[in-house]
Order: C-alpha cells, then sequence, then structure tokens
C-alpha cells in the first residue's frame, strides 16, 4: 500500500473516530429529552364515560358540537379538577384529523348551571373550529413541551455541577423564555376568539358568568381539598364513599354569602407571564360589551343533574383518581367522624417548640402533667428561654422577656390541653360545612362555655 492510501486510511480512520464520538455523545440527549417529552393522549387521571353511561351529557355535547359546526369529540373523560379542555391527535402536523378527547371536571358540573356548562364546552370547541387542535398543533404541542422541559431542568440541582453545564442551562432557559413570548400573543387570541364563539352559541350573559365563576370555583376548590376532602389523610381514612368530590357541592352551598363576595373580585393578572390564557377581568369586560341577546345564565338548572345517576358517577371517579395506597385508606362513616378521627391523630402527635424545650429541660415525656408541674414550681420562665425562637432569644430580662413570650407559651399550653383531653377521649368536634371545626370542651354547656373556661385557665397559668 502507497503512502498516499495510508495517509487516507489513516484520515478515514480519524473520521470514524469523531463520528462515533458525536453518535455516542448524542444517545443520552436524545434520550433524555424523550424521557421529557410529552406522551401523546397525556392527561390528567380520570373516568371515561360512554353515551351509554351518560346519554344526556352526550346529547349536549354533541348538539353543541353540531351548532359550533364541528365534529364531535371520541371520547369524555371526567375528571376531579375545576377544567375542561379538548385535546386531538393529528396526523401529518395536522393535515390530517385525528382522535377527539374532552376532558370534564366534575367540580365544574357541580358549581356552574347547565347554561354556564354550555358556555364552557362551546369554549373548548371553538378551540377546535379555529384549528388551534389541528393545524395549530405544532404551536401548541410546542409550548407546552417547551415549558415541560424546562419546568423539569429547574428542579434538576446544578449547584455542584461544573461552569458548561450551568451555561447550557441558562442557554435553554432563555431560550424557551423566547419562544414562550414569541407565541404569547397568538395563543392568547386563540382564547379571545373562543371566548366570542362561546357568547354566540350558549349566549353574552352565560358565557361571562361561566368566566366569573370559573376562579371562583378554583379556589372554593383549592379549599376544599385541603379543609374537607384530605382532612383524613394522616389517619389513613377518606370520606364516605362518593364524598371525596361530592362534599364540594355541600360546602358550595352552605359558604355561598362568601363566594358571592369572590365573584366581584375578578383576577387582573394572568397566572403567570406565559399564561396562554388572558386575565379573566379583561375576557369578562370583553364579553359583557357585546350585545344583549335575551338568553339567561341560569337556563336548564344545575349542570350536575345531566349526569344519570351523580352518587354512582363521583364514586366511580373516586376509583378512577383515588389509585395506590390512598384508595386502600379506610371510609370514614360519615363527615363528623373523619374530623373526630383527623384531630384524634394530629393532637396524638403534636410536636412543638414547647414540648422539644420541656423535654431537654426536665429530660423526661413532654407531657402536660410535666409542664403543669414546672409551672407550679415557678420554673415556667426559665423553660420558656428554651425555646428556638430567635426573636425571644434576643429579649430583654424580665417583663420586656414575659411579654414576649407569652403569646408562644399560651398557643403551646392550649395544643397541649387540647391533646390531653382527646387522649382522655373527653373532647367532642362539630363538623360545619359554613365554618371552622368547633370543639366542645368537657363539663361545657355550649362552645363559648368552654373557650371561656379554658382562657380562664390558660391565663392563669
Amino acid at each position: 500500500m502507497g503512502a498516499t492510501l495510508r495517509a487516507l486510511r489513516a484520515l478515514v480512520l480519524l473520521c470514524g473516530f469523531y463520528l462515533l464520538s458525536l453518535v455516542l455523545l448524542a444517545v443520552p440527549v436524545v434520550r433524555g429529552m424523550s424521557m421529557l417529552r410529552t406522551s401523546r393522549g397525556e392527561g390528567p387521571p380520570g373516568l371515561p364515560v360512554t353515551e351509554a353511561d351518560e346519554p344526556r351529557l352526550w346529547v349536549l355535547v354533541r348538539e353543541l358540537a353540531a351548532a359550533m359546526g364541528t365534529r364531535a369529540p371520541d371520547a369524555v373523560v371526567l375528571t376531579g379538577d375545576v377544567d375542561a379542555a379538548v385535546s386531538e391527535e393529528p396526523r401529518l402536523l395536522g393535515l390530517r384529523p385525528g382522535p377527539r378527547r374532552l376532558h370534564l371536571g366534575v367540580p365544574l358540573l357541580t358549581g356552574l348551571t347547565e347554561a354556564g356548562l354550555k358556555a364552557v364546552l362551546a369554549h373548548e370547541y371553538g378551540h377546535f373550529t379555529g384549528g388551534d387542535t389541528r393545524l395549530s398543533a405544532l404551536a401548541v404541542r410546542g409550548r407546552v413541551q417547551i415549558g415541560r422541559t424546562v419546568g423539569r431542568g429547574k428542579e434538576i440541582d446544578t449547584a455542584g455541577a461544573g461552569i458548561t453545564c450551568r451555561l447550557t442551562a441558562a442557554v435553554y432557559t432563555a431560550y424557551a423564555r423566547l419562544c414562550m413570548r414569541a407565541t404569547l400573543s397568538a395563543a392568547r387570541a386563540q382564547e379571545y376568539a373562543a371566548d366570542l364563539a362561546a357568547a354566540r352559541i350558549a349566549g353574552r350573559d352565560a358565557t361571562a358568568t361561566a368566566l366569573r365563576e370559573i376562579p371562583v370555583l378554583s379556589a372554593a376548590h383549592d379549599f376544599y381539598l385541603g379543609s374537607y376532602a384530605t382532612l383524613g389523610l394522616p389517619a389513613r381514612q377518606l370520606p364516605p364513599r362518593g364524598q371525596f368530590f361530592g362534599g364540594f357541592g355541600r360546602m358550595l352551598t352552605a359558604r355561598e354569602t362568601e363566594l358571592a363576595g369572590l365573584r366581584e373580585e375578578l383576577p387582573s393578572e394572568p397566572g403567570s407571564p406565559y399564561d396562554s390564557h388572558p386575565p379573566i377581568a379583561d375576557r369578562v369586560r370583553r364579553i359583557e360589551a357585546l350585545p344583549a341577546d335575551g338568553r339567561g345564565a341560569e337556563d336548564g338548572g344545575p349542570a350536575l343533574a345531566l349526569l344519570a345517576d351523580p352518587a354512582r358517577t363521583l364514586a366511580a371517579l373516586e376509583d378512577a383518581v383515588l389509585t395506590g395506597e390512598v384508595g386502600q385508606f379506610e371510609r370514614a362513616g360519615e363527615w363528623g367522624q373523619l374530623l373526630s378521627t383527623s384531630m384524634a391523630v394530629g393532637l396524638a402527635s403534636l410536636d412543638t417548640p414547647l414540648h422539644r424545650a420541656l423535654a431537654c429541660y426536665t429530660e423526661g415525656l413532654p407531657t402536660l402533667p410535666a409542664l403543669l408541674t414546672v409551672i407550679d414550681e415557678g420554673r415556667l420562665w426559665q423553660l420558656a428561654r428554651r425555646l428556638p425562637q430567635p426573636d425571644l432569644a434576643t429579649a430583654g430580662p424580665g417583663r420586656e422577656f414575659r411579654e414576649a413570650v407569652r403569646p408562644v407559651l399560651r398557643d403551646a399550653l392550649q395544643s397541649m390541653v387540647l391533646a390531653e383531653f382527646s387522649a382522655r377521649s373527653l373532647l367532642n368536634w362539630e363538623f360545619s360545612w359554613s365554618r371552622p371545626a368547633a370543639v366542645r370542651l368537657p363539663g361545657s354547656a355550649s362552645d363559648l362555655d368552654g373557650e371561656a373556661g379554658t382562657e380562664a385557665a390558660l391565663h392563669a397559668a
């Protein structure tokens, strides 16, 4: 082999080495991006319902699609969120249509009238007629994908990473922001157009009312989940069957006065700088500026009545959404039992700064009798000096310190008293949909009597 051929072979082998290196570097990148991609048909967990399951709901779904001049969804999935959304899986970048799906939150059915639900569905169908789920699918999916990828990337701790890794992350984030800004105006224009489509089909008043109601329902549902539906999770207990979602309507009815004020306080800012939905206040203003059309916002009764058997559907939705370990939790017989069990477990596991200071000070168990002994012996303020709050540590001697520490001691002492009564089965908790839970103390004829007696005892201590 001549010198020229040997040199050419060496060059080819060298190029192959660099090509192999490029391929090996690309594999983890492609694999990582595929792990972050949005799966087709991905959505919140829910309960698919057929036309045989919910005939009235499907009639409404099809009638509205016909009125909008678009193809009806191929599937309806009920979810546990305050949300409604449509999706389509088009082919050839939207040139060919694909299966359509409607995700419909049961809390919306619970809080809206049938007229309001029509407005919500007509808005979602507006995305079909506007091509937002098909011809604009690439842009919509691109926003979701970029947001998801960068969002997950932020969860990775790069504190100990090198400058190259941090610089790469910064470049990706900056480019993502650029993409989101570039597509933001088009995304919000699609929402305005869908609102107008809803007003045309469902009526101006129904559409404006639904837009006002959705943020109220969202806030109320968050409160309901935190204060009611998940109340028993620390005790590994769930509400009565069908009531995890079913109790939301009862709370809405009981707190109607509070909710009425929220309807007048419309959010004037978007959920985030890159939220595709414009501020609710702006959307309502645009709809209410339209001419009156004579259609009311309360037509048709409650939307939940569209379900053939609401109690059955709510129970089935729990089975679809509450999966894994939570789905196996014990069911309370009624809401009052759920409250009592939850409070008993919470009080039994109290671990306040006073508990820790008392255990350290007495070198024993931090019980109420141990604390009362410290109080009787006049050592309360020495114990209080062991509390970890920085603002108390800098307080001066004598009266200044006692005034600073008194509220902390009072709250912790009250908790220890309630825990002691609970351990002795001397507390009765009164459940309410309209106000916070109330405790009935031993020897009290009413909540006020018990509170007054406890206040006096705590003040004396």
